[in-house]
């Protein structure tokens, strides 16, 4: 911790014993002494974050912590005093136990931040899927452009759609053009996460697009040839196309927890956060 910020503390906390009223002082205990600024520290710290962009009194702040140890700012002020008494003992050893502990309690909690981060993860990429897949589509004719109109339903999630493609010397709309249509149809019927593109000629190109889906989307549709003019024959080659779904991380992490109940993967004190609610996503597909 800065040791501008400690002095910083330390001095609001005798400013403030002018407010205090008069009442026989308390020598605090030095570990008590540790426990206060310890949590001043905490206070201190949440307060001057960025998601707590208000001005509050010093008072406010520190008159309740010192209320729950037992003891009022006076008592602090007399009880920081009182170290020029001590020769064997400096306000600054109490601070660094203060700020040991609260190292401590940094590791701790990082700790356990990996360990919800990792079963996220395991929980997100054990019920991802792939909800399509074709290595080759060949299309040369107008009747086989069927074939890149397809209509997915939709849970909440993230999807991702890509796909490599190449316009040969064959394909007889260049002035015409060819487009992608791809966009996402609510429950109202209204568009979302439209994508209309101008496909390039010439060499293999490659696209993609990724989008997160909630409960107002139903269907993805897919219109990956889409004449901008009258059609002429095509010859556009496809390759790899994929559409994979990776789902949300809380029903991921319930329905990981409910499979746990068959199948272990983590020990017990992995999951002692979290309670199951309901499997509310399918297990992988087989051969998936």
């Amino acid at each position: 911790m800065n040791t501008n910020r400690i002095i910083t503390l330390i001095s609001v906390l005798l400013l403030l014993a002018g407010f205090s009223s008069c009442r026989k002082r308390t020598v605090i205990p030095d570990r008590e002494l540790a426990d206060i600024f310890h949590d001043i520290f905490l206070a201190n710290a949440y307060t001057a974050s960025d998601i707590n962009r208000f001005r509050l009194d010093s008072l406010n702040i520190y008159e309740p912590i010192l209320k729950d140890h037992g003891y009022s700012i006076e008592d602090v002020q007399y009880t920081i005093g009182n170290f020029s008494k001590r020769k064997s003992a400096r306000i600054g050893d109490v601070v660094e136990v203060a700020i040991a502990r609260l190292e401590q309690e940094s590791e701790f909690y990082k700790r356990e931040v990996s360990i919800l981060d990792t079963i996220n993860n395991v929980a997100q990429r054990t019920f991802s899927r792939t909800i399509f897949a074709d290595t080759l589509i060949r299309v040369g004719r107008l009747k086989d452009t069927a074939r890149l109109k397809m209509d997915f339903d939709l849970m909440p999630g993230e999807y991702t759609l890509s796909l490599d493609y190449e316009i040969d010397s064959l394909d007889q709309n260049e002035k015409q053009g060819l487009r992608a249509n791809v966009w996402v149809e609510r429950h109202n019927k209204q568009r979302a996460f439209v994508y209309n593109i101008s496909l390039m000629r010439g060499d293999r190109e490659h696209f993609r697009r990724r989008f997160t889906a909630d409960t107002t989307h139903k269907t993805l549709h897919f219109d990956f040839l889409h004449f901008s003019g009258k059609p002429k024959r095509p010859s556009v080659t496809i390759r790899n196309m994929k559409l994979e779904f990776k789902p949300p991380v809380e029903p991921a992490v319930d329905s990981l927890f409910e499979k746990q109940l068959n199948f272990r993967i983590f020990t017990d004190e992995f999951f002692a956060p979290f309670r199951p609610k309901t499997d509310s996503l399918p297990s992988r597909v087989d051969g998936e």
